[in-house]
């Protein structure tokens, strides 16, 4: 089974941090930053900060386990995370540099329901989830856990 990590990012502006993946011919959709679990990762949470800092150029800083997603092929661990601030120029994740896997451009996204419905948030489960905390004014922290 393949193992990923990834963040739901809170600027500090309240606004969440996705990255924009496009395609030659195709619509354009939004993924939260991370990926892979490796081998030589000692956990979750270092795994995740490897690699946030691959994708943003930019330490997290984890305020817990939000979500955990799987089926028969993938299991993906969704935290939620602060950043404080990120470079475009300090990003060195191995698919940046490889023109055949699209384009991964970093946008700051309002975390509000209307904002949400107007991009394709990929995984839609996630999306979801961050809309019904928004609809019902449940503070994301309280969904997180700490100790995980």
């Amino acid at each position: 089974m393949i193992e990923c990590v990834r963040a739901a990012l809170l600027t500090p502006a309240g606004r969440l941090l996705l990255i924009r993946r496009t395609w030659p011919g195709a619509t354009p959709y939004w993924v939260f930053p991370g990926g892979h679990i490796e081998p030589g990762d000692p956990s979750l949470r270092a795994a995740l900060i490897r690699e946030v800092r691959e994708e943003t150029g930019a330490e997290p800083q984890i305020t817990g386990l939000l979500h955990v997603l799987a089926d028969e092929h993938l299991r993906q661990y969704f935290y939620l995370a602060r950043i404080r601030s990120w470079s475009e120029g300090g990003r060195t994740g191995p698919e940046l540099d490889d023109p055949d896997r699209g384009e991964y451009r970093l946008e700051e996204i309002p975390l509000t329901i209307e904002a949400l419905d107007a991009i394709s948030v990929d995984p839609a489960e996630i999306a979801a989830l961050l809309r019904d905390a928004i609809a019902t004014g449940t503070d994301l922290v309280t969904l997180a856990d700490p100790a995980r």
